[in-house]
């Protein structure tokens, strides 16, 4: 058995979509045998799930995890076991010993940042009940002859003034995705849909199409004093907290005085308006 964990300086990485490393663990008669870190060598859900079944890997060991990529990894036959933390090598020995629990998607939502492990030993964020999904992140799926395919599209995404926030053709690798399976935000994958190989199409998204709109209630404040370790934040820091089931999701300190600091759960690109241009560039599978 081969399993992978999510990585970064030791720790299980918090960020599925977005991690650079795995370690991956060579297992027999429930014992590891064999350890060795890998680069991701894919951006986006769908290339590392795809990169996963690759390297023959049975089980995930991540933190974070959305409901597309869960999805992902179901597809290519890789066993799930999210809502990890801390050091890597004692979750993957809390894993065979039957202890690590699985929380399932716990709705990542691509945010950039790092734990607040970073901040010292043993440090983190405790447990907060605000921020997240909390599990409430169903979308109406998109519609058309490309759905539940596997495709792989060139994209360079820009905000209504021009300022280009992310291109594909820049990092020179296309990106690979299972079209409908919630990888993307809605209105992606409800332009790709229906696309033609070959074909370029232009999209402006609403921020219901895309991210949503921020919630001012994803926007809270607590005492530095419940929070070993906020005391090192910044303000326009990105870090993980814990909602009350012990999962993560990615915050962005916005305010911070002697004794308090405020976080916001919005993602970042809540509220935006985006466009996108999109090349549809080849169907891996039917």
């Amino acid at each position: 058995m081969k399993i992978a964990v999510t990585y970064e300086n030791g720790n299980v990485f918090q960020h599925f979509g977005r991690t650079e490393q795995f370690k991956v663990y060579e297992v027999e008669d429930g014992k590891v045998v064999n350890a060795a870190v890998i680069g991701s060598d894919g951006a986006g859900h769908g290339a590392l799930a795809a990169l996963l079944e690759d390297r023959a890997i049975d089980v995930l060991i991540c933190g974070g995890i959305g409901g597309g990529a869960q999805a992902a990894l179901a597809e290519h036959g890789i066993e799930l076991c999210a809502g990890a933390s801390g050091n890597a090598d004692e979750a993957v020995e809390a894993y065979l010993r039957g202890e690590l629990e699985n929380t399932g998607a716990n709705c990542d939502h691509h945010g950039e940042g790092h734990s607040c492990d970073e901040h010292g030993e043993g440090e983190n964020c405790g447990n907060c009940d605000k921020g997240g999904c909390a599990g409430n992140c169903e979308e109406k799926p998109a519609e058309g002859k490309n759905i539940g395919k596997k495709v792989r599209t060139h994209y360079r995404g820009t905000f209504n003034d021009g300022t280009q926030f992310d291109s594909s053709y820049d990092r020179g690798e296309p990106l690979e995705f299972i079209c409908g399976a919630g990888m993307m935000i809605p209105g992606y994958d409800a332009a790709v849909a229906n696309m033609e190989v070959g074909e370029t199409v232009q999209v402006h998204l609403m921020p219901s199409e895309a991210y949503g709109e921020a919630d001012p209630e994803a926007v809270f404040t607590l005492d530095i004093a419940r929070l070993p370790g906020s005391e090192e934040l910044e303000v326009g820091q990105q870090v993980y907290l814990q909602n009350s089931l012990g999962q993560p999701f990615p915050v962005k300190v916005v305010a911070k005085d002697d004794t308090t600091i405020t976080f916001d759960a919005n993602h970042e690109m809540a509220g935006k308006e985006l466009n996108f241009t999109i090349e549809l560039v080849e169907i891996v599978e039917e």
